[in-house]
């Protein structure tokens, strides 16, 4: 059943569709583009979090924030190979 407050805004059953955003540039950011998309799923993640303040808005925000620490560390490794990143597996 949902509850309504008194300006009418709907609480509990729906999620945010930014916290669903924030989420999938979250998760997107850790494979690819976390340059772009972690600062996404922050912003994404804390509009919905003072919007619904769901579970999923700050799964957004802790995903774009590693997303950013990844990045970091990314360009850190790359500074130190003389400016290349490459992965070698096996």
């Amino acid at each position: 059943m949902a509850t309504y407050s008194r300006t009418g805004t709907r609480k509990g059953g729906r999620t945010s569709g930014l916290a669903i955003a924030g989420l999938v540039c979250g998760i997107v950011g850790l494979f690819i583009l976390p340059i772009v998309l972690g600062p996404l799923a922050i912003v994404f993640g804390a509009v919905a979090l003072r919007q619904t303040g769901s579970t999923m808005a700050k799964w957004a925000l802790g995903l774009g924030v590693v997303d950013i620490l990844l990045m970091i560390v990314m360009f850190a490794v790359a500074a130190n190979n003389g400016g290349s990143f490459s992965w070698h597996i096996g």
